[in-house]
């Protein structure tokens, strides 16, 4: 094991995964002021906010985008577009009062129309990912004067997450690669595999973003992350390795720890054999030692989870679920014997290039299958791969990545595995896991719903749909010319809190 840590150590030198910044607010923009942010990918090829599918994506686009209301460092919701809102006291009927003065990046102002507009791209079926589906809820919407009224068919308590959902121009036919938003930070440019250029919006109806102009340079080649760092063409990249904050030390940077707030597992095609055998797939997890890879591979930081939610989303989140597989190897080949693999097996674990952390998971990983006389081998992708191949189109075996969830709702997190959901990249597939979640998303009562979304993770935890690990810890390097960095409980960048240090 001596001889495979120093190979682990080796490996953390060659990638990592970023960049997560945070904040709202702050001081009118210094026009002198600059920071670069060095991310792991290019954005998607579509930057409207409807169509996002990766997080990395996702977290750059929070801060040109807005909704009716938008998250805070602690995850509660306050008023952005709409600078107030009432729920009729059945439940059924949102009202929200659209702020006065709010502009679009490209000086138009916000209108209803463009509020309705929205609500229907999003409600549309046929739009794929655009589609949320908790939209389907809705009965009726229409504008009351300065006011957006939505009706729903019965009551919702996650409702008021979905009123995240970015407001655009009715008007913008091409979304896609003129992003129009109210946010802190208007788009101004990219160049593919290079950069993305976002400047400080001068008419942002709150308080304005501090730093005028930021470079979202793409580093793909980790193994450069923190000579660009050191090299001062970085100022700010987050989620680096244990290794990379000890290259670090006693260098211009501070580094900055919190956690990155997502479920990092050895995901399983639940559709390929031979994981289509739920024995299978529960050997692998008494296999499995989260406690070892957090030690291993992360200096002992990472926080271990057993089932498809992290402790930050607070009442729904069970700890008890880390301790229903304890490693016991004897059991774990007594499963894979009594499903016909006395002998074992081998696959594929696809994993992303630019993200160390999953790298570094997915060798421990390969080292501890070994005591069963299961062999798997890393299969290293590029990232744009990873989302048209395995993510899209499903050709995988097994992948260590972490999934994240674009509102701070259970039905976020849990949605994607149910049997018909175009998320359920694992092909999971349970009765009872739809019953439940169709359970959790009708009642109207938030305790009863609760239980509901809670029996659902324990579903995934008992049938093994995928081999649960952690919720990684976050470092972050944020050049000491820089303060004002804040860690949030979603997977999200908010930048306009970012600020020179005085």
């Amino acid at each position: 094991m001596n001889l495979f840590k120093k190979g682990l150590s080796l490996l953390l030198l060659s990638a990592t995964l970023t960049v997560a910044l945070c904040g709202c607010g702050g001081d009118k923009a210094d026009d002198s002021s600059q920071i670069t942010i060095g991310i792991p990918q290019d954005l998607e090829e579509s930057l409207d906010p409807h169509y996002a599918v990766a997080a990395g994506t996702k977290e750059i686009l929070f801060n040109i985008f807005e909704g009716l209301v938008k998250p805070d460092k602690n995850g509660d919701l306050n008023p952005a577009v709409a600078d107030s809102y009432t729920i009729s006291e059945d439940g059924l009927t949102y009202t929200f009062h659209l702020r006065k003065g709010v502009k679009f990046h490209d000086g138009s102002a916000v209108t209803a129309e463009d509020v309705l507009y929205c609500i229907e791209k999003n409600a549309d079926t046929s739009a794929g990912d655009a589609n949320i589906s908790a939209f389907s809820n809705i009965k009726n919407y229409y504008a009351d004067g300065e006011n957006i009224v939505i009706e729903l068919n019965v009551k919702d308590p996650d409702f008021l997450e979905y009123m995240t959902m970015a407001i655009i121009p009715a008007g913008n036919t091409d979304a896609a690669t003129n992003p129009i938003g109210t946010g802190p930070y208007k788009y101004v440019s990219r160049t593919p595999q290079e950069n993305i250029i976002l400047e400080a919006f001068d008419d942002y109806y709150g308080e304005k973003a501090n730093i005028k102009n930021v470079t979202l340079k793409i580093v793909a080649d980790a193994d450069s992350v923190v000579m660009n760092l050191l090299g001062g063409s970085v100022d700010l990249y987050a989620r680096i390795s244990s290794t990379q904050v000890a290259q670090l030390a006693n260098s211009d940077f501070n580094i900055l720890e919190g956690t990155m707030n997502l479920v990092q597992a050895l995901y399983l095609n639940n559709n390929v054999e031979p994981f289509n055998d739920v024995r299978v797939r529960q050997a692998l997890s008494y296999a499995v030692d989260p406690k070892e890879i957090i030690d291993l591979a992360f200096d002992g930081k990472g926080t271990e989870i057993g089932s498809s939610m992290f402790p930050a989303f607070g009442k729904y989140y069970i700890d008890e679920t880390k301790d229903y597989y304890e490693v016991d190897l004897d059991k774990a080949k007594e499963l894979l014997t009594e499903a016909g693999y006395p002998d074992g097996f081998s696959f594929a674990i696809k994993v992303p290039s630019n993200y160390q952390p999953h790298i570094d998971t997915a060798q421990v990983i390969v080292e501890q299958l070994k005591k069963i006389n299961v062999d798997a081998k890393i299969e290293l992708v590029e990232w744009d791969s990873w989302l048209s191949d395995v993510y899209a189109g499903r050709d995988f075996a097994a992948t260590v990545v972490g999934v994240d969830a674009s509102t701070m709702t259970a039905r976020a997190m849990l949605e994607r595995f149910t049997s018909d959901s175009s998320k359920n990249f694992v092909n999971f597939a349970s009765d009872a896991y739809d019953a439940e979640f169709a359970a959790a998303i009708s009642a109207t009562d938030i305790d009863e719903q609760t239980e509901h979304y809670k029996e659902c993770e324990w579903i995934l935890t008992k049938e093994s749909a995928n081999v649960y690990l952690q919720d990684l810890a976050e470092f972050v390097a944020l050049n000491k010319k820089y303060t004002g960095y804040e860690f949030y409980p979603i997977y999200v960048m908010d930048i306009a809190k970012l600020k020179l240090a005085e």
